[in-house]
């Protein structure tokens, strides 16, 4: 049987998700062809239809439904977990300071960007770059502010920055919802009784995981080179939630109200809308 691709990033709550399934782990479940690959290259290549499976950012999903349905396992929502606006220390000290100013952003569709633009309420100045890179380029002067996600949230501190800004509250507050970070999506092209299964198989996965964390560690180890142990664990705790097993009714009505929103501000077209399998 031919593997499907699947795409997702080096992060560790993905690969502590997809461990399982990626090295053969889960029973009876369809066969992948692992490609790992950072956000913005994840969004950018599934804008082209690059993969049958995909992890991507809820900001980049408007533009894939073309092609593209939403799978209820393996997406990334939560509740303190949102993307962080830093800055040095004398830069400002207010989201609207930054309104004029240069900020790096780790993908023109993620969901860090279009969450940034709805709190500014315009679309700022922006460079884009690897979310890693983004914390040494604003305490380098490079930029004036950085939109960081992922790890960098716990090492922004330690080379002097602050933070201006924490997204996520702001969307739980202005919404009372979870924050929806990123999902699995699956091609059309895959028919509905294979993407179940794969769908099933991934909610397999994390339950291996959780179940096996000897067996799937050292290949989140593995991608993690880059960051302490502590940080890793802090990564999956994080991220790693019962959403990550079913995005839930309020799961899907947190995807609802952030295209509700992005349609309201413009950054959608009127007529988007969450396709789920």
């Amino acid at each position: 049987m031919t593997a499907y691709r699947f795409a997702y990033s080096p992060c560790p709550n993905d690969t502590y998700i997809f461990a399982a399934l990626t090295h053969g782990l889960v029973a009876d479940a369809p066969a992948v062809k692992v490609l790992l690959e950072d956000i913005d290259d994840l969004n950018i290549h599934a804008q082209r239809g690059a993969y049958e499976l995909s992890k991507v950012s809820y900001g980049a999903i408007p533009w894939l439904m073309d092609r593209y349905r939403i799978l209820r396992s393996g997406g990334a929502l939560g509740r303190g977990c949102g993307p962080l606006l830093v800055a040095r220390a004398d830069t400002g000290r207010t989201l609207k300071d930054f309104s004029g100013l240069r900020i790096a952003i780790p993908g023109e569709r993620t969901t860090a960007f279009l969450l940034l633009q709805l709190a500014l309420g315009l679309r700022p100045q922006t460079t884009v770059m690897r979310f890693d890179a983004i914390v040494d380029a604003v305490a380098k002067g490079h930029v004036d502010a950085g939109l960081i996600i992922h790890e960098s949230r716990f090492t922004y501190a330690e080379q002097g920055l602050i933070a201006i800004a924490d997204l996520g509250a702001w969307w739980e507050s202005a919404s009372g919802c979870p924050i929806p970070l990123g999902a699995i999506v699956v091609r059309d092209d895959v028919a509905v009784g294979q993407a179940a299964r794969i769908d099933q198989a991934i909610r397999a996965s994390l339950h291996f995981a959780r179940n096996h964390e000897a067996q799937i560690m050292p290949y989140v180890r593995a991608h993690a080179f880059e960051m302490s142990d502590d940080v890793m664990r802090k990564h999956i705790e994080l991220y790693v939630n019962d959403y990550s097993d079913d995005l839930g009714a309020d799961g899907l009505a947190a995807v609802r109200e952030l295209f509700a929103r992005g349609r309201a501000a413009g950054i959608f077209e009127p007529h988007a809308e969450a396709r789920m399998l």
